[in-house]
């Protein structure tokens, strides 16, 4: 009989580009290393030139966008597309690839392209294979600049993706608002919490209706303020990548998301533990 497979923990970073997607994996594997962990980061991004971390493994050694684009006449969103579909086509590369860092802590950097999370079979597929035979423990971690809070239409569009987000992927979910340490140049937004915490969607209207350019569309504008009352549980954890005490807090949802805080646990006592 063939042992179990080591237990692998893993985030699977997601958002839209410019969100802080690459900043986020550099900072968090140097938190996590700095707690001990031995942690691998796995670019999954084929648009990417470069990455200011060392990459455990990089999908460029498989396909980039812009050989795509020479070799298919292809733009950069198509190009991005067809890349990330090639890779969900080619798991098994990645598959063995991963197989001598089993029992590491994974970081995959994705793509920035928000229909590959939203509107793409691709990522069930990679998502399938990563997690075929058991032993990996997934959350993803979607990340919202949390510059979209100062422009409402902008906020609920980021909501409405979270939510498709969430819907798609299939995994358990912490949404990040991320750079609030530069909030500030977006006028302060001194309730940054209480977007975080799921404000009071009402004000979403009014701050909507109160556009001269949105005013045509005001029963649109209730109907998807509606719809992500409807999914309250949308919520965000904020982020400052730079702060050891921002990124320490997010790092205990995580772990709690994927599993990592049970690890070491004493499964026996678990079992043999009166529930109350």
């Amino acid at each position: 009989m063939e042992p179990p497979p080591v237990t692998t923990y893993a985030q699977l970073v997601l958002g839209p580009p410019g969100s802080g997607k690459t900043t986020y994996c550099k900072g968090m594997a140097e938190y996590l290393r700095g707690l001990g962990r031995d942690v691998a980061i796995i670019n999954l991004d084929p648009a990417a030139p470069s990455t200011p971390y060392d990459a455990t493994i990089d999908v460029a050694a498989l396909v980039t966008t812009p050989a795509v684009a020479a070799t298919h006449g292809l733009g950069p969103n198509g190009a991005l597309i067809y890349a990330f579909e090639y890779l969900a086509a080619n798991t098994d590369w990645l598959v063995a690839a991963l197989r001598p860092h089993r029992g590491k802590y994974w970081l995959f950097d994705m793509p920035g392209q928000v229909e590959l999370s939203t509107h793409n079979d691709a990522i069930r597929g990679l998502l399938s294979a990563l997690t075929r035979g058991g032993g990996v423990r997934l959350a993803a971690v979607n990340l919202v600049d949390a510059a979209h809070c100062a422009d409402v239409g902008k906020w609920v569009a980021a909501l409405l993706v979270s939510i498709t987000v969430m819907f798609q992927v299939e995994l358990p979910i912490v949404n990040v608002l991320s750079k609030v340490d530069l909030v500030e140049a977006y006028g302060g937004l001194e309730n940054i919490e209480q977007y975080a915490e799921g404000m009071d969607l009402e004000y979403l209207v009014g701050a909507l209706d109160d556009d001269p350019r949105l005013t045509k569309y005001a029963a649109l504008n209730r109907a998807l303020v509606g719809l992500v009352d409807d999914y309250s549980h949308v919520r965000f954890q904020t982020l400052s990548i730079t702060s050891q005490e921002s990124v320490g807090a997010l790092v205990k949802v995580v772990d709690k998301a994927n599993g990592y805080m049970f690890s070491e646990m004493d499964a026996a006592g678990l079992m043999a533990a009166r529930v109350p």
